[in-house]
């Protein structure tokens, strides 16, 4: 299977399609008669010179996802951490904080908004590694918590982490919040001038 494909490769290149046009123009040389008995040189020789001229085969761009793919993947892991926090057992305060931040995360993956892709990283990790983590954390030292008594308790570390992941999202929305102001001044300044 790999020589076959190799070879049906060979055939569709630019070296054999260069070579095979300077091969028809030996041909064309041999009608005429200007080479002589050495026509299958001439023939075999412009095909080889065709074959080396020709520009190396380039391998095809790879195509990476775009800001609306990636946020459509990240949209649907967001659904997959919001089962999961679901079924997550939650003192009363962090789960207020977490509620905050799903609120603000659903708003910023919201189509149109997000297309910048250091935003995209930051919400990415947040949704698919942050947030999970912190919660994972906290679900597994909890009961430790209870053995060794005088040790922080897990919900503070919890909440802490929660404080410090919405106010990560709050910069992503303040950020985005500054560049539509900026954007609606530029077109109202653009209107205003163009009416003078």
């Amino acid at each position: 299977m790999g020589t076959s494909s190799r070879l049906l490769g060979y055939v569709e290149s630019r070296k054999n399609l260069t070579g095979s046009v300077c091969g028809l123009a030996g041909v064309g040389i041999a009608l005429t008669g200007a080479a002589g008995g050495l026509w299958p040189l001439v023939i075999a020789g412009l095909y080889a010179a065709g074959a080396l001229i020709a520009p190396p085969e380039r391998p095809d761009t790879p195509h990476f996802p775009d800001a609306d793919e990636q946020l459509d993947a990240l949209r649907a892991d967001f659904a997959t951490l919001r089962s999961y926090l679901a079924e997550v057992e939650l003192p009363s305060t962090a789960r207020d904080r977490l509620t905050e931040l799903d609120v603000l995360v659903e708003a910023l993956l919201e189509p149109g908004w997000v297309s910048d892709p250091e935003h995209l990283h930051v919400l990415a990790r947040a949704v698919r590694q942050d947030v999970p983590e912190a919660v994972d954390t906290f679900v597994r030292t909890r009961w430790w918590s209870r053995v060794a008594p005088g040790a922080e308790p897990p919900e503070r570390h919890l909440e802490r982490q929660l404080s410090a992941l919405h106010e990560e999202m709050s910069g992503i929305a303040t950020a985005l919040r500054q560049a539509e102001a900026f954007r609606q001044e530029i077109h109202t300044r653009y209107l205003e001038e163009r009416g003078q």
